[in-house]
């Protein structure tokens, strides 16, 4: 069966492959188009399954809201040149958009939830085939606005932050997100802190009190010291709000009978290594051979 132009474009934009790829499918299947979607969608699975090894530390951070909820999304690339595409950042809307109008607590559970062009799974497996980068839906954080005022604040598309307010409004939400973005606190209050952060920081500075020669009394006060300003510095209520450093966060939300209930700050990225290439080592090696 002769394959026309028709045809090529047809499967083109039912599935973004590439014009050849379609064309080579099409031949293969004497024209049949499901069959040929089909195969592609074969071949887009074992695509993504070779590449899902590669590491992928670029992405974005993308947000979406309702009558309902508020989400916020971590999606992973290889480049940041991928990050820019359009096919990409449509696939992070939909993602966006299948948390916040869904109930899933789960990246696992995410990936069966249905968006226009399948379920999150299929489309991200057809996006690589079409791409031809590792891409992961790395992590999500859902607020419920039954349980309060929902904010969100997107620095660009590698920062993210979401809030929960019981009490003020928007606004103040936004600003308090904000600060969070620039200020990266660990956790809302002192008595949220991890333990085992406390305990690393504090064996730090017992190493660093003892190297000053001290007797043990002031080295115990000076620690004591150290531990109540790593809190303040590192907790949400501690710090001094960007907006006005005269008055903490804790001062602002109590002049707006508010609280922090929960907080969400994402940056692309963190956490995960990035593979460093030594061109010149790679070079060297080559020319050893």
């Amino acid at each position: 069966m002769a394959i026309t132009a028709s045809m090529v474009k047809e499967l083109r934009e039912r599935t973004g492959a590439g014009m050849m790829e379609c064309k080579k499918i099409l031949t293969q299947t004497n024209g049949d188009i499901d069959a040929a979607i089909e195969e592609l969608r074969i071949k887009g699975a074992a695509a993504a399954e070779k590449k899902a090894g590669r590491i992928a530390a670029e992405g974005v951070i993308v947000s979406a809201a309702n009558a309902d909820a508020g989400a916020l999304v971590e999606i992973n690339c290889e480049t940041d040149f991928v990050a820019k595409d359009d096919s990409f950042n449509h696939f992070c809307k939909e993602v966006a958009n299948a948390v916040v109008g869904g109930s899933v607590s789960d990246v696992d559970a995410l990936a069966a939830v249905s968006v226009d062009s399948g379920t999150v799974e299929e489309a991200r497996q057809a996006l690589i085939s079409t791409i031809g980068e590792n891409i992961n839906v790395r992590r999500f954080d859902r607020f419920d606005v039954s349980e309060g005022i929902v904010s969100t604040y997107l620095h660009g598309n590698r920062i993210g932050v979401m809030v929960l307010l019981e009490g003020g409004d928007d606004q103040l939400g936004r600003d308090i997100a904000m600060h969070i973005a620039a200020s990266n606190p660990l956790c809302v209050s002192e008595e949220e802190m991890d333990p085992d952060v406390l305990a690393k920081e504090k064996d730090i500075f017992i190493a660093q009190a003892k190297e000053s020669g001290k007797p043990d009394d002031i080295i115990e006060k000076m620690i004591g010291g150290r531990m109540k300003k790593f809190l303040k510095e590192n907790t949400l209520l501690g710090q001094p709000f960007v907006k006005n450093p005269d008055q903490t966060v804790a001062e602002l939300l109590k002049a707006n009978s508010a609280s922090v209930k929960r907080m969400s700050r994402m940056e692309v990225g963190e956490g995960i290594e990035k593979k460093q290439d030594d061109f010149v080592a790679e070079v060297m090696a080559q020319a050893g051979q």
